[in-house]
């Protein structure tokens, strides 16, 4: 028996091409969820190193005002929004000082908000390829269940037995669990790829952030020795 796709296809009950089609759809839909995280992965990457390198001066001259316009002008990149996001928070702190936390402590809080969204949004579409990985060997598993019951059927319709009879639908219907194994594997191997890189991402941002909010610490801690400074000076004018 030769291996044409066409005969198979030909001879397949609705049902089984019905099979056939959902695990195509599914390959290319795991495709498409690949495709568009590696590229959206690879953009903020490459914009991140950008913007991380041209904070440095900013951060330097402890400027947030000119920080924050830096991450607006690099809006793609995950590190600039978490950059962005910690800045503002650290100055909403410091203009109401009249509030019970410190800006470094609205900031730390405020870093890992954005860096759970940010998880969140890393992995957008990650959950449908790891759907796709567990259900497609199933799915085909269904179509052999299918096709090797209505290879059956036909021999008890035809009263005609033997391997010759039912070879052909057998390997018709093993085709089923060959496509859903296609697919499955390299959906596995993808996502596993994809949550190995977003983890390594998470990371880096972690640390980023920690990074930026220890800067925070040590220049709030300096404003406050310069205001108290000021303050013991000031007290001890007027009782001269």
């Amino acid at each position: 028996m030769t291996f044409d796709l066409m005969h198979i296809w030909s001879s397949m009950s609705v049902a089984n091409k019905a099979i056939t089609l959902i695990l195509i759809l599914m390959a290319v839909l795991a495709v498409a969820v690949t495709v568009e995280r590696f590229l959206a992965l690879s953009k903020s990457s490459r914009i991140s190193r950008e913007f991380a390198k041209a904070a440095q001066d900013p951060i330097g001259r402890w400027d947030l005002e000119d920080l924050s316009k830096l991450a607006d002008q690099h809006k793609s990149s995950n590190l600039a929004r978490l950059f962005s996001a910690i800045a503002g928070k650290y100055v909403e702190g410091v203009s109401r000082p009249e509030g019970g936390m410190s800006p470094v402590d609205m900031a730390r809080n405020e870093a890992v908000r954005q860096q759970e969204a940010l998880g969140a949004e890393l992995r957008r579409g990650m959950s449908i390829l790891a759907t796709i990985g567990s259900i497609t060997p199933f799915v085909g598993l269904l179509g052999t269940v299918i096709g090797i019951i209505a290879a059956f059927q036909a021999i008890g319709a035809s009263g005609a037995g033997g391997l010759g009879t039912v070879s052909v639908g057998i390997a018709e219907a093993l085709i089923e669990t060959a496509l859903g194994l296609s697919v499955a594997i390299p959906s596995v191997i993808l996502f596993n790829y994809l949550t190995h890189r977003v983890t390594s991402i998470e990371s880096a941002l972690g640390r980023s952030a920690g990074q930026l909010i220890d800067e925070m610490e040590y220049r709030y801690g300096r404003q406050e020795e310069r205001e108290s400074g000021d303050s013991l000076v000031h007290a001890q004018r007027e009782a001269a």
